[in-house]
């Protein structure tokens, strides 16, 4: 709940949240993916006994991968904060009735 000197939600603090969310989880998502691409290009490179090309796991799995999540985690995150603000601003307003 918002206390009496608290003026209450601010509009301009969805998109500071909305990207440093997408920016962290974009980040996140890059790494794990980049890990499990590098775990399996490894893996295959050695069953194959070739020497594993690791630009592969770079352009072709981890970017590809961290950019639709990123999409994802921006569309979601930005309709879960504009549903918090406007939820915020309701309970704002009925407290400043009573």
């Amino acid at each position: 709940m918002l206390s009496k000197s608290s003026p209450g939600p601010r509009w301009y603090s969805i998109p500071v949240r909305v990207l440093l969310v997408t920016f962290v989880g974009t980040l996140i998502c890059f790494a794990v993916s980049l890990l499990l691409a590098i775990i399996g290009i490894v893996a295959v490179a050695h069953m194959r006994g070739i020497h594993p090309d690791m630009t592969i796991a770079y352009r072709h799995i981890a970017l590809p991968a961290a950019v639709v999540a990123g999409s994802i985690i921006f569309v979601v995150i930005l309709v879960a904060e504009i549903r918090r603000y406007r939820k915020m601003k309701t309970l704002a307003a009925i407290e400043r009735m009573n």
